[in-house]
C-alpha cells in the first residue's frame, strides 16, 4: 500500500520504520519539515516530504499527532479522496488537552476527531504503549501474540486497519464501529495492558464508560509520581503492571 504517516513521535517513528520494513511504499512527514526528519526515523526506506504531501497520491493517511492538534490538521485534508482510510493513533488526555472544551464528559472521543476531520477515521495503535509497539511485535501465528484493537465506520477500513496492525507485528482485534471505540480509550480493560487475542473479547466488554476516566486519571498522577511529571512515558513493564492492576 501508499502509506502517508504525519507525526514522528514515540508511535508515528515507529510505524513508519515498521511499515516501511513490511514492503509498503511509505512517506512520512511532521511539523518542522522533511529536512528534520532523523535518519533512524527512515532506515527502513520511508521517504520524509512536507505533511502536504505526506497526504496526497496514498491509500491510507496515519496520523500520529498529539490530540489537540488534529482539529488544525483538517484543513490538509480537506483534498484527500474519500476514499484513502485515514488513521488516527491519538487518545484525549485532559490534563494535557485543557485548551480542548469541546470534549465534553462521556463523549466518545474518536467521534469527536472525526467531526473536527470531516470525515470517516478508524482508530488503531491508540491502546499499545510506544515501547510495547516498537519491541514486543512478532510474526503472525505466534503464541502470546500481543492484540489491538481496530475500530471504524466501516468493514472495509477495519480490515485496512488490521491488515497494517498486523504488519507492525500484532493481532489486528476487530473491536466494532467508531462509536464503540471507547472502550479501547485511556482507563479502560484493553488500554496499554497487552492483551492477547484470546483475552481481548472479555477486555471489551466488561469496559465501563463511567469508570474509566477515573481510572486514567489515577494512572496519570501514578505515573507522573514515579517519573516527574505527567508527559513522559514510564518503563513499558511499570506501565503495563499499573495498567492491569488498575484497569482490568
Amino acid at each position: 500500500m501508499k502509506i502517508g504517516i504525519v507525526g514522528t513521535g514515540h508511535i508515528g517513528k515507529t510505524l513508519t520504520q515498521k511499515l516501511a520494513a513490511a514492503g509498503h511504499d511509505v512517506k512520512v512527514a511532521n511539523s518542522r519539515g522533511p529536512e528534520t526528519i532523523e535518519p533512524d526515523v527512515l532506515k527502513s526506506g520511508a521517504r520524509p516530504v512536507a505533511a502536504a504531501d505526506a497526504v496526497k497520491d496514498v491509500d491510507v493517511v496515519i496520523l500520529s499527532i498529539p490530540f489537540n492538534r488534529l482539529p488544525a490538521f483538517a484543513p490538509t485534508l480537506a483534498g484527500v479522496p474519500a476514499e484513502t482510510v485515514v488513521i488516527d493513533t491519538s487518545n484525549y488526555y485532559p490534563m494535557r488537552d485543557s485548551r480542548i472544551e469541546s470534549v465534553e464528559a462521556g463523549q466518545v472521543e474518536s467521534l469527536w476527531v472525526a467531526e473536527q476531520l470531516g470525515r470517516p477515521i478508524v482508530k488503531a495503535w491508540n491502546a499499545i504503549g510506544s515501547h510495547s509497539l516498537a519491541e514486543k511485535g512478532t510474526p503472525a501465528g505466534s503464541a502470546g501474540r500481543i492484540a489491538i484493537p481496530v475500530a471504524a465506520h466501516s468493514d472495509r477500513e477495519r480490515a485496512v486497519g488490521k491488515s497494517l496492525v498486523d504488519d507492525t507485528g500484532f493481532d489486528g482485534f476487530d473491536a466494532g464501529t467508531l462509536a464503540e471505540s471507547w472502550r479501547q480509550q485511556p482507563g479502560t480493560p484493553c488500554y496499554c495492558t497487552d492483551l492477547t487475542s484470546d483475552e481481548m473479547p472479555a477486555a471489551l466488554a466488561t469496559a465501563d464508560a463511567a469508570r474509566s476516566p477515573r481510572r486514567r486519571d489515577i494512572a496519570v498522577a501514578a505515573i507522573a509520581e514515579r517519573v516527574g511529571d505527567s508527559m513522559t512515558n514510564p518503563d513499558s513493564d511499570y506501565g503495563v503492571r499499573l495498567n492491569r492492576v488498575l484497569f482490568m
